[in-house]
């Protein structure tokens, strides 16, 4: 079996998983990519994309461990869930990237 079809699940500010999905569609692989602003909303968008026939999802850092969990529960044994990690080396700029502005 080859990797024919998988989704990759990010946040950004405004994003809306019903309007912000794009294909990546090279003939041999499709990639899935869907945005959303608020982490609550992974759980539904990786059932979709399971069901759509995604082979294996993953997810942006900006989710996290607790965050994987829920998509790990959401569709159990069916695809493989990874996700992105940074190492301490990153946490200045990705502080620099996301604090609050008072910060």
């Amino acid at each position: 079996m080859s990797l024919t079809c998988w989704g990759f699940v990010y946040l950004a500010d405004g994003a809306d998983p019903a309007r912000d999905t794009s294909i990546v569609d090279t003939g041999s692989c499709r990639t899935v990519l869907v945005g959303m602003a608020e982490p609550d909303q992974v759980a539904d968008v990786a059932r979709r994309l399971a069901d759509d026939g995604a082979q294996l999802i993953e997810l942006c850092g900006g989710f996290g461990p607790q965050w994987t969990a829920r998509v790990l529960g959401a569709v159990g044994h069916r695809v493989p869930v990874g996700a992105v990690t940074y190492g301490t080396e990153s946490v200045p700029g990705l502080h620099a990237l996301f604090a609050p502005p008072d910060a």
